[in-house]
């Protein structure tokens, strides 16, 4: 079988030349590195890559196919996948396709045959930068036209392209809690394990206002996981202003960061983010390590928030980064990193329990 040539272009010029796999054509977006070994399915299909080139850091990807259940979200949202070798032989009793045909399938744009590690340094040491991958156009010119053509991550509401376009339900039998949860890009195991305590959930679209979330009366409400770069998001931040002290808040990821915002505090952008399933953050409460999985490109500062009202309570043990806070006063809490860990360890699991018990009690850690 003949390999169609593909190129990766980064926006300072950097060029790698490789096979294309998947759909042909055209893609443009930032370019990121996730250092998960396992469930490139559940990356592909996290809203929370919308937007993103992703590169996979393990040299082998592939190799077990994929299956209509492992999927966070009904169709990828990643913009391209870049790897070291695309296995086309796949040996899983769960899977029915290749890596390949699925991304075909879906029109996403993959380039494999390139040395992974070179530009995995490259964005290390450089930082995320936009990037295009192309089977149709190979000049340098052209290419880098397109690509500083397009708008960057910061600054850019990716939120308002992968939220819910409507509200919907998600019932479970004998609830205990009725949970309003926000989509920003939320993850399917995400739902799973809020309705595995017995949670009834109503997801609601992101622009939804504060009073249409308390006119439902939840026992709590869920600030989910989402793409890009929460400052843009004044609207969101403004309703979640609105529902501190009135409904126990949980957030996770962008939602930790909006939450963040609306404390007060500022974001900024890292230089190359966190995502894989391996990140290390230490609870400053009870001293434990957890290895957890992690996708964001943006943080919190913590030096923002006032540290006579928010307690942080998590810290990332690679490069000191907030990792987690909580209220002195209020009923809420947040993490950077998601504890659903779908694909990831099942370290954080206990932060959905922790969020149960702040509803039944009204206070976060009780």
């Amino acid at each position: 079988m003949t390999k169609l040539r593909a190129v990766l272009l980064l926006e300072d010029g950097r060029v790698f030349e490789g096979s294309s796999f998947g759909a042909a054509g055209e893609t443009i977006g930032e370019v990121v590195f996730n250092t998960s070994m396992t469930g490139y399915q559940e990356i592909l299909t996290d809203p929370s890559y919308a937007g993103q080139i992703i590169t996979m850091t393990s040299p082998l990807i592939g190799n077990y196919g994929v299956n209509s259940e492992d999927i966070e979200s009904e169709a990828p949202f990643a913009k391209g996948f870049v790897v070291r070798e695309n296995s086309r032989i796949y040996s899983n009793w769960r899977a029915d396709s290749s890596l390949g045909d699925y991304l075909e399938r879906h029109d996403v744009c993959g380039i494999s045959n390139i040395d992974t590690r070179a530009l995995v340094r490259h964005i290390r040491n450089a930082g995320a930068m936009r990037g295009i991958i192309s089977t149709t156009d190979f000049d340098t010119s052209s290419l880098l036209h397109k690509v500083r053509a397009f708008p960057p991550m910061a600054g850019s509401d990716y939120v308002r392209h992968v939220t819910a376009s409507k509200r919907y339900r998600k019932r479970v039998d004998c609830p205990a809690r009725h949970v309003v949860v926000y989509d920003f890009g939320v993850k399917a195991n995400i739902l799973w394990h809020l309705q595995l305590l017995g949670c009834d959930l109503t997801i609601v679209p992101a622009s939804t206002s504060a009073d249409d979330v308390l006119a439902l009366n939840p026992d709590g409400v869920f600030l989910s996981n989402g793409p890009g770069d929460p400052q843009p998001l004044e609207n969101i931040t403004a309703n979640i202003i609105r529902l501190i002290g009135k409904k126990p808040l949980f957030g996770i990821c962008l939602g930790h960061q909006l939450l963040g915002l609306a404390l007060g505090g500022k974001t900024f952008k890292m230089k190359f983010g966190h995502r894989g399933g391996n990140q290390p953050v230490k609870n400053l409460e009870t001293g434990g390590v957890e290895i957890t999985s992690q996708n964001h490109g943006f943080a919190l500062d913590p030096d923002s928030l006032d540290s006579g009202a928010v307690a942080l309570t998590h810290i990332n043990l690679n490069d000191q980064t907030l990792e987690g806070f909580s209220h002195r006063e209020f009923p809420l809490f947040a993490v950077q990193y998601h504890p659903e860990s779908s694909p990831g360890p099942h370290d954080s699991h206990y932060l959905f329990r922790e969020f149960l018990r702040m509803m039944e009690q009204g206070r976060p850690g009780a």
